[in-house]
């Protein structure tokens, strides 16, 4: 495959547990848009989220190994974990842009963060590298990118589903396993974490 020719998703967050919903809004931004493959990549600290129940992140990166593992087109990247602090997008963005210079970068995001964008670190630079692919929330209308940012909306499978949801229902002693995989819900119960 030609450099030039490759349509790369990064999809950022704390994956705090990555559930169901996080692999069917990546495979339907896979097919929409023909992207090559996402990269799937847990921050390390967010800037814009509590941390307390924060699990640690060698346990959030293994659920998400896990949870990906044999699918050709998504993998796990742990760049933000390695480069530690505060996890910016733009750093991010910047080490892509600069690993494959040749590719098309795109960035998904909730739809509830797109009328904070011009507030992010850098956000001018960002709107240059990337073209956002924004994942709808139920009942929420389409809404316009403002300029400078680029970028088009999933057309289904809005989900409800969150990872505060699942922590929730854990801490209550409620069932999760129609909302993560296996290997995420094992990892979830061998290490005791959200209760």
């Amino acid at each position: 495959m030609e450099i030039d020719s490759v349509r790369i998703g990064i999809f950022g967050g704390t994956f705090n547990p990555v559930h169901l919903g996080h692999l069917i809004v990546a495979q339907d931004a896979c097919d929409q848009f023909e992207l090559n493959r996402i990269l799937f990549v847990p921050c390390s600290i967010p800037p814009h989220k509590d941390t307390g129940n924060l699990a640690e992140t060698p346990h959030r990166l293994r659920m998400l190994e896990a949870c990906l593992e044999g699918d050709p087109h998504f993998e796990s990247s742990a760049i933000e974990i390695e480069r530690g602090g505060v996890s910016y997008t733009i750093d991010t963005v910047r080490d892509y842009a600069s690993r494959f210079p040749g590719a098309q970068l795109c960035y998904l995001i909730g739809a509830d963060h797109l009328p904070q964008l011009s507030k992010w670190r850098a956000a001018e630079d960002l709107a240059r590298l990337v073209e956002f692919v924004v994942i709808p929330r139920p009942g929420q209308a389409e809404t316009p990118f403002s300029a400078p940012f680029r970028g088009r909306w999933l057309a289904g499978f809005p989900l409800g589903v969150s990872s505060s949801q699942i922590r929730a229902r854990v801490k209550a002693g409620l069932p999760i396993h129609h909302l993560v995989s296996e290997a995420v819900a094992e990892t979830i119960r061998n290490n005791r974490l959200y209760l």
